[in-house]
C-alpha cells in the first residue's frame, strides 16, 4: 500500500503500549478529534497506515487511538441526524471513541449514557481545548476549566455514567485561557482525582490558537503533577521525530497528532514504527499520494452515502495531500471543484504519477496557524472562578450554537 524509504532496523520499544482504562493501545498515539476531518472516512485511512507501521514495528495490537471529531451532548441527547451519523464507527474500528463537548453536567451525563448503554463507544473524549469565539464567548470549550466547580462537575458526571460499562474516559485541554489564566495543573489534578483516565494538553493556551510554538515544557509539568493515570501531550508534531523528541523531554506517555497528519495519514505509519524502535519511514511518490487521495475520497463516498457529498469533503484535503508536488496550478484549482470519483480520476490522470517525494517541501506544518487574540468570554469570567447566576444562565445556551452535531 505505501512506498517505505528505509528498512526496519527494530530496537526496543521506546514507549510502553498505552493504558486507557481497559484498552491496550501498542503504539501510544492518538488522533486528535479535528471538527469536519476526523470522521470515519479519515479514521480508516489513518488506521490502516498505523497498523502498517505496527507491521513495520514487528508489533501487532490496537495500532493507535482514533478519536472522532466532537460532538455535543445535546446534540446527542437530542438525537440529531447529523450528530448520530457523525459517531457511527466502522466494524473495524476498536477501540471506538467519541469525543464530547459540553458544558452542563446534566447533559453531559445523559450523552454519555446513551453512548455507552446504547454500545455506541468504547471510550469517550471530553473536549475543554476548543479555542473557537463562538465557543469560548457563552463559556464553554477552553473557557471551562477556569470555573473549577464546572469543570469538576462535568467530568464526575461523565465518568459517574460510563464506568459500570467500563468505558473509560478521557479529558483534552489547553495550557488555559491566556498566560494570566493558566489552568492546566489544576484541572489535571481534578481529572485524575475524579477518575479519568488519561489526561491530553495541548500545550498552547486558548489565545495562542494554533499560533506560535507549544510549550511542551508544559507537558512535562502536567506529567509531575499528574501520577496515578497517563499523560499525553499534543501540539507541534508534524514529524516521527518531532514526537520521539516531545516524549524525550517531556516524559509523556504519549502524544496526541492533530494537524500534522492531514493530508498525510501515513504519519501513522511513522509513529508507529518510531515507537517500535524502527527506523521505517514513509516516503511516498506521486502515484502512492494520489492512490490514497482517491481511496480517502470514496471512503468518505461511503460514509456519506452520496458522491457529490463526499467529493466536495474531499476538497479541502487536497491541498495538504500535493503539498511540495508538482501538481500545477492549473489541476490544482480543478481538483478543488471535483464533484464525481470519474472526474478525481481523470484529473489524477493528467498528473506526473512517478514525481518522487519533494522531501523539504513536503514536510512541515499544515493548516492554518492564525494568530495570537483576545478571547472571547462571558462578561466577567475571569472575575471569579466560581460561576454567578448570570453565567450559569449563558453557559446553559452555550451549546446551541456549535455547529458539526
Amino acid at each position: 500500500m505505501t512506498a517505505l524509504a528505509t528498512t526496519s532496523t527494530t530496537t526496543a520499544p521506546v514507549l510502553p503500549p498505552l493504558h486507557i482504562g481497559r484498552h491496550v493501545i501498542e503504539s501510544p498515539v492518538v488522533l486528535a478529534p479535528m471538527a469536519g476531518i476526523t470522521n470515519r472516512a479519515f479514521r480508516r485511512i489513518c488506521r490502516e497506515f498505523g497498523s502498517e507501521g505496527l507491521d513495520a514495528g514487528g508489533l501487532s495490537g490496537a495500532s493507535s487511538l482514533y478519536v472522532n471529531e466532537m460532538v455535543t451532548s445535546r446534540a446527542l441527547v437530542e438525537r440529531n441526524e447529523l450528530t448520530m451519523r457523525l459517531i457511527s464507527h466502522g466494524p473495524e474500528e476498536r477501540p471506538r471513541s467519541v469525543q464530547l463537548y459540553s458544558v452542563d453536567p446534566v447533559t453531559a451525563g445523559q450523552a454519555a449514557r446513551i453512548l455507552v448503554s446504547e454500545d455506541r463507544a468504547d471510550h469517550i473524549d471530553l473536549n475543554f481545548g476548543c479555542p473557537v469565539p463562538k465557543v469560548t464567548r457563552k463559556g464553554g470549550g477552553s473557557a471551562i476549566p477556569w470555573k473549577t466547580e464546572l469543570f469538576r462537575s462535568i467530568v464526575a458526571s461523565v465518568v459517574r455514567e460510563a464506568d459500570p460499562y467500563a468505558v473509560p474516559v478521557t479529558v483534552k485541554m489547553r495550557v488555559g485561557i491566556d498566560d494570566a489564566h493558566v489552568t492546566y495543573l489544576e484541572a489535571g489534578r481534578i481529572a485524575e482525582g475524579e477518575g479519568a483516565a488519561a489526561v491530553a494538553l495541548h500545550a498552547r493556551t486558548a489565545a495562542q490558537a494554533y499560533s506560535g510554538q507549544a510549550d511542551w515544557s508544559a507537558i512535562g509539568r502536567l506529567r509531575e503533577a499528574v501520577t496515578s493515570v497517563p499523560v499525553l501531550g499534543n501540539g507541534d508534531i508534524w514529524s516521527a521525530e518531532d514526537a520521539l523528541r516531545m516524549v524525550a523531554e517531556t516524559g509523556c506517555d504519549g502524544v496526541v497528532v492533530g494537524r500534522g497528519c492531514l493530508g498525510r495519514p501515513w504519519l501513522f505509519t511513522d509513529l508507529a514504527a518510531a515507537f517500535a524502535g524502527s527506523d521505517v519511514r514513509v516516503r511516498p511518490d506521486l502515484r502512492t499520494v494520489t492512490d490514497t487521495l482517491r481511496r480517502h475520497a470514496a471512503y468518505l463516498v461511503d460514509f456519506y452515502e452520496d458522491e457529490v457529498k463526499g467529493c466536495r469533503d474531499i476538497r479541502k484535503h487536497i491541498a495538504w495531500y500535493l503539498k511540495g508536488f508538482p501538481a500545477g496550478s492549473s489541476v490544482r484549482n480543478q481538483l478543488a471543484l471535483v464533484d464525481s470519483l470519474q472526474a478525481l480520476d481523470d484529473l489524477i490522470g493528467t498528473m506526473d504519477l512517478d514525481a518522487p517525494w519533494p522531501g523539504e517541501a513536503a514536510e512541515g506544518q499544515r493548516g492554518r496557524a492564525g494568530s495570537p487574540r483576545v478571547v472571547h468570554l462571558p462578561e466577567g469570567w475571569l472575575d471569579s472562578q466560581e460561576l454567578t447566576d448570570v453565567q450559569r444562565a449563558l453557559v446553559a445556551q452555550a451549546e446551541l450554537d456549535v455547529s458539526g452535531g
